[in-house]
């Protein structure tokens, strides 16, 4: 079993269960749910630079953006509004899978530094 998989996991579907139990972002001024979302973000992404991505893992981790994003907005699943649209008005860009990205870059640096692999 891979830990690293395990705690991915885990920590995907912990977050998606205490999202759900969030009904009060009415009550929230659009910077504060953006602080909120960025912070869900960050934990989500725990460790993301050592995880190994398959496609499905990929499709998950936008869907869980685009899942805050509408909820955020109060967007309805029913309303069948596009991905691009609530993108445009929460005047936003997918990011979630280039930060990852991102941090992964730094890390491999970072390791490759601390061996003296990189002068």
């Amino acid at each position: 079993m891979n830990i690293t998989r395990t705690r991915h996991d885990l920590t995907l579907n912990v977050l998606r269960l205490s999202c759900l139990r969030i009904p009060f972002f009415k009550s929230f001024k659009m910077s504060d749910i953006l602080k909120m979302f960025y912070t869900l973000t960050s934990i989500a992404l725990f460790g993301a630079e050592t995880w190994t991505f398959r496609a499905i893992d990929q499709k998950h981790l936008e869907s869980f953006e685009m899942w805050h994003w509408r909820k955020m907005e109060k967007i309805f699943w029913t309303e069948h509004v596009r991905n691009e649209e609530v993108l445009l008005r929460v005047k936003e860009q997918r990011n979630i899978l280039h930060e990852i990205s991102k941090r992964k870059a730094d890390w491999i640096g970072h390791i490759l530094r601390r061996n003296c692999l990189l002068t």
